[in-house]
């Protein structure tokens, strides 16, 4: 059903019929033409059909009806997505050392690197993300910026699909990566600024503490989650070559207000997506928004037709 911009022009439909009742008829005006008392008493007056006179009334019903309803605006709801901004902005600091390359995530059957792993997961996260702002920071030995903060996801999603390791080295410097995703996340005005930190090691190529850059991130109002890859961590294994340090990231997250996810495998990685779009409101979850198409083109039209039709029988009388 069609709905109207401004449904109360309706009240003018009944105006002509008022001005029709209420208001003195104009004062009839004398031909022009005069007539011998001979040929006047011969002629006889003309009488229109009253079939004309019908379609006559009908066309200015018509062409009155039309013109109201075009400017009361008829227009069809359309509900479309919400693609509005949300007022958040995530950088995503994933970490690019050798260790991601260990084959220990099974895809579908498949041994797969944990480099696979996260790519998959990052992926499938960021393609949900429309109205927020994401970009992309990796880090080895140095950090970078991968990919700006934009609300281009799929420029987003191909950054992350060309990741690779070795480009910065293959050590793991956390505390350059999550510095420099924080001086990005800061330079903003956005409402919610989340930094998704992700590493499989411990921070052995630092300049700062990385518990420092945490603390600065809470000073900014920034919220920082954490993700603790790999089977094994210094707090079960401290021997373990490749150890994830849960105990930096744990306090990482805990100085900023964000979580901490502990990710063994696949389900685990899949879960802590989905907890982390509970956390941060996913922005393709809103309700779809009502979008207005105008029809007042279709009366419009049809009055047009009226007009010109009642043109036409006046120049016919004539």
């Amino acid at each position: 059903m069609p709905d109207f911009a401004a449904p109360f022009l309706f009240l003018l439909l009944p105006l002509p019929f008022l001005a029709w009742r209420f208001l003195p008829p104009l004062e009839r005006q004398d031909g022009a033409l005069y007539l011998p008392d001979g040929l006047a008493a011969g002629a006889e007056p003309a009488h229109g059909t009253s079939r004309s006179a019908r379609w006559g009334t009908v066309l200015r019903v018509l062409l009155w009806v039309c013109l109201v309803t075009a400017l009361a605006g008829p227009q069809r709801l359309v509900p479309m997505p919400d693609l509005s901004a949300s007022g958040r902005e995530i950088v995503l600091t994933l970490d690019m050392s050798g260790s991601m390359l260990i084959e220990d995530f099974d895809i579908d059957g498949v041994q797969s690197t944990r480099l696979d792993a996260v790519k998959q997961v990052a992926r499938s996260f960021v393609e949900e993300r429309t109205g927020d702002r994401i970009g992309l920071v990796l880090f080895a030995n140095r950090a970078y910026v991968a990919a700006p903060l934009t609300f281009d996801l799929m420029a987003i999603g191909r950054a992350i699909e060309e990741a690779s390791i070795g480009i910065t080295g293959r050590s793991t410097a956390i505390a350059d990566g999550l510095g420099l995703a924080l001086k990005r996340v800061s330079e903003g005005e956005a409402r919610s600024r989340v930094i998704v930190l992700l590493s499989d090691g411990r921070d052995n190529a630092h300049q700062i503490d990385a518990r420092q850059v945490a603390a600065l991130a809470a000073r900014h109002d920034v919220r920082i989650h954490t993700i603790a890859l790999g089977p094994d961590d210094m707090e079960t294994r401290p021997a373990s070559r490749d150890a994830v340090d849960t105990a930096t990231l744990r306090a990482i997250a805990e100085a900023s207000g964000g979580r901490s996810y502990r990710v063994r495998g696949m389900e685990d990685l899949r879960a802590m997506a989905a907890d982390l779009d509970r956390l941060e409101p996913n922005p393709s979850d809103r309700p779809p928004v009502l979008v207005p198409f105008p029809l007042w083109p279709w009366p419009a039209a049809l009055a047009l037709v009226a007009a010109l039709a009642l043109g036409l029988r006046r120049e016919g009388a004539a």
